[in-house]
């Protein structure tokens, strides 16, 4: 799946020499009284969508060289040709296999391809403010204290050259030497200033030899250095805080800020220049502000989708998208929140809250079939032959994934503690299944309760009034709508609707040995709350149009980065031998846009059905 996806960023000024010093000392004595805790980079960022992960990046520096092995490990493997790929893929998940069953619209379904470029899903942030992020301006705004032009123009086509190669690791040379020709204060000054400013990362410093001046360019402290902010000039005019829009192509939003975070020294100035070498993505629209942007700072997300080769007809796709503008679309967890291997990740928490600590060990390490990397499965088939954790450590050199951290967990607390091996896992990812697997029964309960009671508010069903989630009575079942009903996902926090769905519920967590008036759990992160969570979603600015191509590869609307280089759409051919459907909507947060093109086109979205149509088409 390729998307692109327009983000808004906020990064805080630069600390002082005096904050550094006090931080670096306070980091001295916590590393030693505990383990070296996890990097954070104290960025703010706003982003809900799901997307897949893609690491691959020819510029970014590693603070290790393990790091660095592995990431060119990640990167070695081919995708393969579309019959390889989807013959793995038959292993994958489908809807049913989530509880994902039903529609909501009458209209008869029909096929298209989904994401076939990755220009074909665009994704733009809604602010808090209703206003969608994007990417129109490179410029930089300008204060007194900015560096001068001449800034810019100082350095030959050569020390850039250098420069940069010292910057990007591209060669073996730890430091650039540049003489000064006119020796004076002011000059050496500008000197400095231009190295600092265009290639964020080097530090510089005067030294003489043979009697002559020279700037000498380099990382301080190696690589490291990328990763620590130091002392940078910042005016008191502005305000503490650079915020400004990230625009990715096929680029996962950590995977851009963990690059960005190596580079920065977090001026727009210093932003701007890093356009110039960073690969699949762009910054743009910067300001300063006093306040920064939080997560979940967003009122949703507004997608742009085409749809390739569809099949249906003129009325197939009106009444398509007008079911979707007026009813709307079941609320799903969509296919990411399930995984894409033959084991989903909604079994591991399952296991998880179960306290089976031996089957999630299983379920992680076990040989699985489908689509993996080579070194996985030869480390699932040590551990398998052997059940010893060094050795199947050995067969895997990218030690960072899931199953690497949990093997190094056992090898240091044996396998009678798998729960603290587990625990090495961070946080987020060991919670993700969890969450997944209250995903899996929520979406099996409203496949259910749509199935029993249709598309009406009955009694019994749950509405919220504020934040408290109420049981609708007889006498006011008709004030409201289907579009009013919430859903909770299992935990101790939440109530259970009063008709045969909340008896459903307790069957089937009775069928997973889990009972529902007991969702806290021995170790309190794996404890559930619950939520409630809207069963229908009508979204909002929807709009459409067909459009008739005759080239696959051709791209159907401009991005914003097309408009800013300023790229013309392709002419179409007004009866051209494919059709597409480009379609418009957005989104309130933690919705899924797959589960949105699922209710238009009535077909499976999930990758393994994607991907049997995408080979159909390539051939």
């Amino acid at each position: 799946m390729e998307t692109v996806e327009v983000n808004s960023v906020s990064l805080k000024r630069p600390r002082s020499e005096d904050d550094v010093a006090n931080a670096d000392e306070i980091k001295r004595q916590k590393i030693l009284e505990k383990p070296k805790a996890e990097n954070n980079s104290g960025q703010s960022i706003e982003n809900v969508t799901e997307q897949p992960k893609d690491t691959k990046s020819e510029i970014i520096p590693t603070e290790e060289s393990e790091e660095q092995e592995e990431e060119e490990l990640e990167d070695s493997d081919e995708d393969g040709d579309p019959e390889s790929f989807a013959d793995m893929m038959k292993h994958g998940l489908t809807e049913s296999d989530v509880g994902i069953t039903k529609f909501v619209s009458s209209h008869k379904g029909f096929s298209g391809i989904l994401k076939e470029r990755y220009s074909d899903f665009v994704v733009h942030e809604i602010g808090k403010d209703g206003r969608v992020s994007h990417l129109d301006d490179f410029s930089v705004p300008v204060d007194d204290e900015d560096p001068s032009e001449e800034t810019f123009t100082v350095l030959s086509d050569e020390d850039k050259q250098r420069l940069e190669e010292l910057q990007l690791f591209k060669n073996k040379e730890t430091s650039v030497a540049i003489e000064v020709i006119e020796d004076t204060k002011e000059k050496r000054t500008i000197i400095h200033q231009a190295v600092k400013s265009l290639f964020p990362g080097l530090e510089t410093k005067t030294e003489d030899r043979d009697g002559k001046k020279y700037i000498i360019a380099y990382h301080a402290a190696g690589k490291k250095a990328l990763a620590n902010p130091r002392k940078h000039s910042w005016p008191k005019s502005r305000g503490s805080y650079c915020h400004f829009v990230l625009y990715k192509e096929n680029k996962d939003t950590m995977d851009a800020i963990n690059v960005l975070s190596k580079f920065l020294r977090i001026t727009a100035q210093r932003l701007a220049h890093l356009n110039k070498c960073l690969m699949n993505f762009k910054l743009g629209n910067f300001s300063y502000k006093n306040h920064p942007l939080k997560l979940g700072e967003l009122q949703g997300n507004h997608f742009t989708v085409v749809l390739r080769n569809i099949t249906g007809t003129d009325e197939q796709i009106e009444q398509a998208m007008h079911s979707l503008r007026e009813i709307g679309f079941i609320n799903y967890y969509g296919m990411q929140r399930f995984g894409t291997t033959a084991v989903p990740t909604y079994q591991i928490g399952r296991a998880i809250l179960q306290n089976n600590w031996n089957e999630v060990m299983d379920l992680i390490l076990k040989p699985r079939p489908g689509a993996e990397k080579g070194y996985l499965v030869k480390c699932r088939e040590e551990w398998a032959k052997t059940k010893d954790p060094a050795a199947a450590l050995k067969k895997l050199p990218v030690k960072r994934c899931v199953e690497g951290q949990l093997l190094r967990g056992l090898l240091k607390y044996g396998m009678k503690n798998i729960i603290s091996a587990f625990g090495i896992i961070p946080r987020n990812n060991r919670l993700m299944y969890i969450h997944s697997y209250q995903s899996y029964v929520w979406n099996n309960m409203v496949s259910k309760r749509i199935e029993e009671y249709g598309l009406k508010a009955v009694p019994g069903d749950l509405v919220l009034k504020g934040a408290t989630a109420v049981h609708i009575e007889e006498g006011d079942v008709d004030n409201y709508t289907i579009h009013d009903v919430v859903m909770p996902l299992p935990g101790f926090d939440v109530i259970y609707p009063k008709h045969k769905i909340g008896e459903a519920y307790k069957e089937m967590l009775v069928a997973d040995n889990l009972d529902i008036n007991n969702m806290r759990h021995k170790i309190r992160d794996y404890s559930l709350s619950g939520a409630y969570r809207k069963i229908i979603i009508r979204p909002q600015n929807v709009n459409w149009e067909v459009v008739a191509y005759d080239d696959p590869k051709i791209p159907l609307f401009t991005t914003d980065l097309d408009k800013l280089e300023g790229k013309p759409l392709p002419v179409l051919p007004t009866d051209g031998k494919f059709r597409a459907l480009k379609m418009e909507f957005s989104l309130p947060p933690s919705t899924y846009a797959t589960m949105a093109i699922r209710e238009v086109l009535k077909m499976d979205t999930s990758i393994k059905n994607q991907t049997q149509l995408n080979t159909t088409w390539l051939r």
